[in-house]
């Protein structure tokens, strides 16, 4: 067995230790005979290093490449004998000098051409004694690209809930402090109570949605899909929103297409295109129609719901279907808005194969459109006329 591979093999099954024993198999001053290792041994080795997930190389006292695995080649970090990426170059010199070091490199979008990649590296020296030595170097590394987006969504998300919660729960507090200190005058409670309702109808919502983000992640099994009339889907979610448009004197017209139907799960549904026309009733500015339609297209039937609010900035239209993400702030206790329905909206998207997306416009209003798949054999439908948020026969 080659020294180097023996070394690489050892590290990456069990460390230096076993390394330095697989590397005295074949040092020079081992009796041959007391330890034969068989030809076929270094040929083993290499597919074994071939066939591991992580990207590995092995640098040479020059820094030139004497073995990349597959994994490596296709991070497109090694060109010919040489490795292109000044920042691993600089991290092998540094492993040399201190023994073994591990850390984050992010790989230009170029090398594979599948963008930017963020990989973990852990470099060894592989050489005897604690003093700096110019042998070899190994380097072993993984994507981590989503593991660390994952863990920054999810300290994102940790923070963001608990400035969501605070607000709610300091007015609570500040409330019943008040309503104490006007114990004599019956007019003053009773605003502050209607206050209290207020932030504590806000708290529950808040903590509702994030039980359905929650289910709608993976927290709980996806419910058996059964097919599911749109019809339905659409007459529920405008009841559950009929008083707060009629607040606003907003109109809900509904038109489309009749019969369709798609494999889902109702309930989920419901809350995604309830979510939709919430939205568009918090953000729809005087009195105004939001007109909800329904048609088939390509396999799938398209929910769309439109107003004429105050629209979506551009640098914002992607970034609207985000945990907590809000285009204005300072309207969000106006509108009651926990920053959620949207998000909410889109994994239901994703939990039945569909997809959802905005067109708007600011001073125009906005349209979202929920796409879920078509039941296989589903007639087209048939036109329906427009009416002002009854429920369709």
């Amino acid at each position: 067995m080659s020294p180097l591979v023996a070394l690489l093999v050892g590290l990456l099954l069990g460390g230096v230790a076993v390394a330095t024993v697989l590397l005295r198999l074949r040092s020079p001053d081992v009796d041959d005979t007391a330890a034969v290792v068989p030809l076929h041994e270094a040929s083993l080795s290499r597919r074994l290093v071939d066939l591991m997930d992580p990207a590995v190389v092995l640098l040479d006292v020059d820094d030139s490449v004497v073995l990349a695995n597959p994994a490596a080649r296709g991070l497109g970090i090694v060109r010919g004998s040489r490795l292109i990426v000044p920042e691993l170059v600089t991290l092998s010199r540094e492993v040399r000098a201190v023994g073994s070091r591990r850390a984050d490199v992010r790989l230009p979008g170029n090398l594979a051409g599948s963008g930017p990649r963020l990989v973990g590296v852990h470099g060894v020296r592989l050489g005897s004694g604690t003093n700096p030595s110019p042998g070899p170097v190994a380097l072993v590394l993984q994507d981590v690209t989503e593991t660390r987006r994952v863990e920054a969504v999810r300290r994102d998300f940790v923070a963001n809930v608990g400035h969501e919660l605070k607000t709610p729960v300091g007015a609570l507090a500040l409330l019943a402090e008040a309503i104490e200190g006007a114990a004599d005058d019956p007019e003053t409670v009773q605003r502050f109570a209607a206050r209290i309702a207020h932030e504590s109808e806000r708290l529950a919502r808040l903590v509702r949605e994030l039980i359905d983000l929650s289910r709608l992640q993976g927290g709980e099994p996806l419910p058996e899909m059964t097919p599911v009339e749109v019809d339905h889907v659409l007459a529920e979610a405008v009841d559950r929103t009929r008083m707060a448009a009629g607040a606003k004197r907003l109109d809900i017209a509904v038109g489309g297409q009749q019969g369709l139907v798609v494999q889902g799960v109702e309930s989920q549904l419901t809350t995604a295109v309830t979510n939709l026309l919430a939205n568009a009733v918090a953000y729809s500015t005087g009195e105004g129609r939001i007109a909800l339609a329904a048609r088939a297209r390509s396999g799938f039937a398209e929910i769309a719901v439109t107003d004429s609010g105050i629209g979506i900035p551009r640098k914002d239209r992607q970034r609207v279907f985000e945990r907590f993400y809000r285009v204005d702030q300072s309207r969000a206790s106006s509108t009651g808005g926990t920053g959620l329905g949207l998000s909410i909206v889109k994994h239901v998207a994703s939990n039945h194969g569909g997809s959802v997306s905005v067109w708007s416009e600011e001073g125009l209003g906005s349209t979202f459109t929920l796409r879920i798949p078509l039941v296989a054999g589903t007639p087209t439908g048939v036109p329906a006329v427009a009416d002002s948020g009854k429920e369709r026969s």
